[in-house]
């Protein structure tokens, strides 16, 4: 088994990419009721809090910290993912590993996390979750996208509901089409 490097800070604070496996598909906002109801039902069993969350269709990003003592955030993520994909019904498509393994062909294996340093490198990761949706073309305003903490955090008076303002946008910022 793979021995990934990963920092496992107790209490830490993280940044969180998750894809599904097929990026055309937009199980996560068709399926959102069924995707909050994973993250309500693992932090009941394991807590943490949501410094920032946004669901796009086809990949989340996602701020978390966890409690004094814990470091175990891969554990979460996985009841996520299962829940998630539980809830779903069997379409997809399946290769022969995934048979063999058991496995949904909804999500990608893995995540991508980066342990968050300081104030700057947590408010650069906070405004990328929210911009995230005006980057991809889903919206033209932050406050637009309906699956986001970002109303939340405007409630709370921590952004103005403007943030992010009318901006174009263009490039292909480094991922993948």
């Amino acid at each position: 088994m793979p021995n990934y490097r990963r920092a496992f800070i107790p209490g830490g604070c993280w940044f969180f990419t998750v894809n599904l496996l097929d990026r055309r598909q937009t199980l996560l906002v068709d399926h959102i009721a069924e995707l909050r109801s994973a993250v309500a039902a693992t932090r009941r069993d394991y807590s943490f809090a949501i410094d920032a969350f946004v669901i796009l269709p086809d990949h989340l990003h996602a701020v978390w910290t966890l409690p004094p003592g814990d470091t175990d955030f891969s554990t979460r993520w996985r009841l996520i993912k299962n829940r998630f994909a539980r809830a779903l019904p069997r379409y997809e498509k399946l290769n022969d590993v995934r048979i063999a393994r058991n496995e949904r062909g909804i999500w990608q294996r893995r995540f991508w996390e980066h342990l968050i340093r300081d104030e700057t490198d947590y408010a650069r990761h906070i405004e990328y979750c929210y911009i995230n949706p005006l980057k991809h073309r889903h919206v033209v305003r932050v406050c637009d996208w309906p699956h986001s903490s970002f109303h939340r955090d405007v409630r709370a008076g921590l952004f103005p509901n403007d943030w992010g303002g009318d901006v174009a946008m263009s490039g292909d910022f480094g991922e993948r089409q």
